[in-house]
């Protein structure tokens, strides 16, 4: 088991998100964004020269937090757009050793419900042909798209897809964010098919319809230690990434004004994380 995380929320820079990792102690990072441009479109020049930098930190790369079937895209786009990101992706990926790509399934754009989950199926298999091809694992997240629903939906769509290509990237903090109160349930639907694991979490969805916030990995209902424990407990073994939503979320366009408490922000996430992490062994141990 390694600790990892979507270092942009850190900082911009690639440099800025190493630094939060090594003040960590952790030697793996998930790269999204770096200097604001995602990881699979930045010049060639400058991939190099992360390579590089990465390689002198001792720092490997976990996943690609790309934006396949994100809540950018529609279900009605072209499949191709899809395989263009994913086309760019695997020879960095292959570079840096890297086998997760994060995907998506696809906001749908005014289809039927019946029609939106079987396009999202048929373009994931495509998608997971090419993966196949290149030794590369689509970790599909309960976030925007038909596979994010539900939790009922959730399982279904792995269990259609069906395709060693396409597994799960449970995030704690998704289903309460997304306005859910049965989080126990997602990650039980999301459990057969977990290879990776982002941490977050949210209050729990509030009858009244006013918004929750992101809180610490200790909070909220996102069941964290409940969740690590049962984890370890079947054996897993991966990766551990935070996604902390507390000082940006990216894709809300919201940033810290102030870049110093974004990395102060991160890195204390992070700690706090790990501590969830070694408590849920502890717990275990005693258990035994």
């Amino acid at each position: 088991m390694f600790l990892s995380g979507i270092a942009d929320e850190a900082g911009k820079d690639l440099w800025t998100q190493i630094r939060a990792h090594k003040d960590l102690g952790w030697s793996h990072i998930e790269i999204r964004n770096v200097g604001g441009t995602q990881f699979t479109d930045i010049p060639d020049a400058e991939f190099d020269e992360a390579c590089r930098s990465l390689d002198e930190a001792g720092i490997e790369v976990s996943c690609f937090a790309s934006a396949i079937a994100n809540w950018a895209t529609r279900i009605t786009d072209p499949v191709e757009k899809s395989l263009d990101v994913l086309e760019r992706a695997m020879p960095r990926m292959k570079r840096l050793g890297c086998r997760f790509i994060r995907t998506m399934s696809w906001p749908n754009d005014g289809l039927p419900v019946d029609e939106w989950r079987d396009e999202c199926v048929r373009k994931m298999k495509r998608l997971a042909a090419r993966a196949e091809d290149e030794g590369v694992v689509l970790v599909v997240e309960n976030c925007s798209g038909w596979a994010s629903e539900s939790a009922a939906d959730y399982a279904r769509f792995f269990e259609l897809v069906g395709l060693p290509a396409v597994k799960a990237v449970y995030d704690t903090g998704n289903p309460a964010s997304h306005g859910h109160a049965d989080t126990w349930q997602w990650y039980l639907a999301a459990k057969p098919h977990i290879v990776y694991v982002h941490i977050k979490s949210h209050t729990a969805p509030d009858p009244s319809g006013e918004p929750g916030r992101h809180v610490w990995p200790e909070e909220g209902a996102g069941m964290v230690l409940e969740t690590l424990k049962d984890l370890f407990a079947g054996g897993y073994d991966g990766g551990v990434s935070i996604e902390p939503h507390l000082g940006s979320i990216i894709h809300l366009g919201r940033e810290m004004t102030d870049a110093e408490s974004a990395y102060l922000t991160y890195v204390e996430y992070g700690r706090r994380a790990a501590r969830l992490v070694d408590l849920a062994r502890a717990d275990l141990e005693m258990e035994k």
